[in-house]
């Protein structure tokens, strides 16, 4: 209490008590802590605390090749990290030129939109779980399970991916991996349907969100919010549309908004976006049956490996292994900032090159770090269970907390 003077009330005669709401607890979503006072049920103030999981995300990656960043922007938002890997690498591409080809951006916008529901599907049905309802967290669990059968089939791996290269994917998706996205897009509207019958007008979900922790556009902007938390308060404001990019241009999309920003309106927002998801991959799909079957990268050897029996036989292709390894690529010095739609709001990558090997400076913009800085002043005159569901809806993640 002593170091937080300026929110606690230090009175002998009070009858508030002080509450350690994390780092550590089930309710937290992830290894953050915020101290809250309060009075019976009711909190009185709080304070937010980060740094738990401190990894030094930028300065590692400023000690590194560009290519050999893929693997950081994984462990920022884990629950859709191909999303962060696609960020980087066309943050990348902007300062070396490249131009990717059309299959590309189709393809990249299927794994960022999978991604997309996959955060989605984890954000409400674990919101289902702190309202009280298991049901729907079991049920969704195992679609979001299929969507990582996905990413295996797509890159051999599954949580943190490291999926794509600069410039496009390491390899070409094949049959096994197209089928599965087919299936998942046949089938996944049903269940969708099926969750949003369990929660949309279930009284006591309903009674237990709406009207929670509301915020108004003003507010949520004077925050610098955005994602779905934005949009929930009724301001479309969505990257993809405002500054397309993967050609998104493309597709024909709405941005879904809420009315109040309540916790209910950002459970429907993020439904909605799932079904918005689902849209853009079957027009991703319907696109790529036009496009080459066999472009799956731009044509920048001086970043993507070439194969291995290339390597072995090939003077130019052993040349430019080395110097993609080793880091000598030549890049422009300049700075630039790139930004993409995650799923928690705008994911923006300041990057600074001298012309060097690896970045002079770069500063990765996680929206759970601008989203989460208002849960503590959302919180005053809430009460405790209530504040559990508030954070729930934010999507706090731990690993976009700390850089």
């Amino acid at each position: 209490m002593q170091n937080h003077p300026v929110f606690f009330d230090n009175d002998p005669q009070s009858e508030a008590s002080t509450l350690n709401l994390g780092p550590t607890h089930p309710a937290t979503h992830g290894v953050f802590q915020n101290v809250l006072q309060i009075d019976g049920e009711r909190i009185l103030s709080g304070v937010s605390t980060i740094g738990y999981i401190h990894r030094a995300f930028e300065k590692i990656a400023e000690h590194r090749p560009y290519y050999q960043i893929t693997p950081l922007t994984d462990r920022l938002n884990y629950c859709s990290s191909p999303i962060n890997n696609m960020g980087w690498h066309m943050t990348v591409e902007k300062l070396a030129g490249i131009k990717t080809p059309k299959r590309v951006d189709y393809m990249r916008i299927i794994i960022m939109e999978l991604a997309r529901i996959a955060d989605h599907i984890v954000c409400n049905a674990i919101l289902g779980v702190d309202t009280g309802a298991l049901t729907g967290f079991t049920y969704m669990m195992q679609w979001r399970e299929k969507i990582y059968e996905i990413y295996e089939e797509v890159c051999g791996s599954r949580l943190t991916t490291n999926i794509g290269r600069i410039g496009g994917f390491e390899r070409n998706f094949n049959h096994i991996a197209f089928a599965k996205i087919r299936s998942f897009v046949k089938e996944y509207p049903a269940v969708l349907k099926e969750f949003e019958s369990l929660f949309n007008r279930n009284r006591i979900f309903v009674d237990r969100t709406r009207g929670v922790a509301p915020v108004t556009p003003e507010t949520a902007l004077s925050y610098s919010w955005s994602g779905p938390i934005l949009r929930a308060t009724g301001i479309d404001y969505d990257v993809r549309a405002m500054e397309p990019y993967s050609s998104y241009e493309d597709f024909d999309f709405e941005v879904p908004v809420g009315d109040n920003g309540d916790v209910y309106s950002r459970f429907l927002v993020r439904n909605e976006e799932m079904w918005q998801s689902l849209r853009l991959i079957e027009q991703a799909l319907n696109k790529i049956e036009k496009e080459p079957s066999d472009i799956f990268h731009a044509d920048v050897p001086e970043f993507f490996l070439p194969p291995k029996e290339e390597v072995y036989n090939n003077m130019e292709a052993l040349i430019y292994h080395f110097k993609i390894v080793m880091g000598e690529v030549e890049v422009p010095a300049t700075e630039l900032y790139h930004a993409v739609e995650g799923a928690n709001g705008e994911l923006g990558f300041y990057l600074v090159s001298d012309g060097g090997r690896s970045p002079y400076r770069l500063h990765f913009r996680r929206p759970s770090f601008i989203n989460y800085q208002m849960y503590a002043p959302m919180s005053a005159g809430m009460l405790l269970s209530d504040a559990i569901i508030n954070m729930s809806s934010l999507n706090v993640i731990a690993g976009e907390l700390d850089a």
